[in-house]
């Protein structure tokens, strides 16, 4: 039976960690871990993923309002925060599904797994890595229109006017902004040391790239490919930073697939 639900853990008294949690009572475990849009951005996902699996989508402290500890600075907090969650609710098994900072937070969760709890990695245009010849584009330094127009394949259907936003959106879309600013922005979008680390990760990783982005190109999937220790590379065509909206039917049908390729013969699902 498929059921939806939000509720607010504490995992320690000033962090609570608002999570969303739908799917089948027996399914695969699955996180996903949203990008620096928010949860909006990773919606369908979890409406796709739940229909066969049981999926947990934290809010990153910081987004949507939701509170950030002043100590709370960095994508390592944000992984050590996920692997505690998994530990502390007992899931093992899991598949980390993140899309551009949710992406990068899975590379670091795999790097510290030292218990085993990962057993599948799907990144979907993930930051995290640098590829010197082709630097992440500066979310920061660009207006609306530039971030739609790098973000985008067809930036013209999803560009949103900040003129005709309610204020109330635009000041949570500014949060978010803030929060992604403090936990990623010096030094900018990536971890110097992160791709040297992901040779050891031998937990298998999907990565999944729009051939259009240009915050953070395909040389991006290339080079964690190259990085992680077990990893394919699938590039979607007419899809820019976040595929999974732009080209769902594709995407979703890699997910699917690479689910199966992972599933343990033991599991029982419903």
């Amino acid at each position: 039976m498929t059921s939806t639900s939000t509720r607010t853990i504490s995992l320690q008294p000033d962090l609570p960690l608002t999570l969303t949690e739908a799917g089948v009572d027996h399914g695969r475990p699955v996180l996903v871990l949203h990008g620096g849009g928010g949860p909006a951005t990773v919606a369908g996902l979890v409406e796709h993923l739940a229909r066969s699996a049981r999926v947990t989508a934290p809010v990153h402290p910081g987004w949507q309002g939701t509170p950030r500890p002043a100590w709370f600075t960095g994508v390592d907090d944000l992984a050590l925060t996920y692997l505690h969650l998994l530990h502390d609710h007992g899931l093992r098994d899991v598949m980390v599904v993140g899309t551009s900072l949710g992406g990068w937070v899975a590379a670091e969760m795999a790097v510290r797994d030292t218990a085993g709890l990962i057993s599948g990695l799907v990144l979907i245009d993930a930051v995290g890595v640098y590829v010197e010849s082709e630097p992440i584009r500066d979310l920061f330094a660009l207006g609306a229109r530039g971030v739609a127009d790098h973000a985008w394949h067809d930036s013209d259907r999803y560009f949103v006017d900040p003129a005709t936003v309610p204020a109330t959106q635009l000041t949570a879309q500014q949060s978010n902004m803030a929060a992604l600013r403090a936990l990623a922005g010096d030094p900018y979008m990536h971890d110097p040391k992160l791709r040297g680390r992901l040779g050891r990760v031998r937990t298998p990783a999907l990565l999944l790239w729009g051939a259009g982005d240009r915050i953070v190109t395909p040389a991006y999937g290339a080079a964690y490919a190259a990085a992680f220790g077990n990893a394919r590379l699938h590039v979607i065509p007419e899809a820019g930073h976040l595929p999974h909206i732009e080209q769902p039917e594709a995407v979703f049908a890699l997910v699917d697939e690479y689910l199966r390729t992972i599933d343990s013969p033991s599991r029982v699902t419903s």
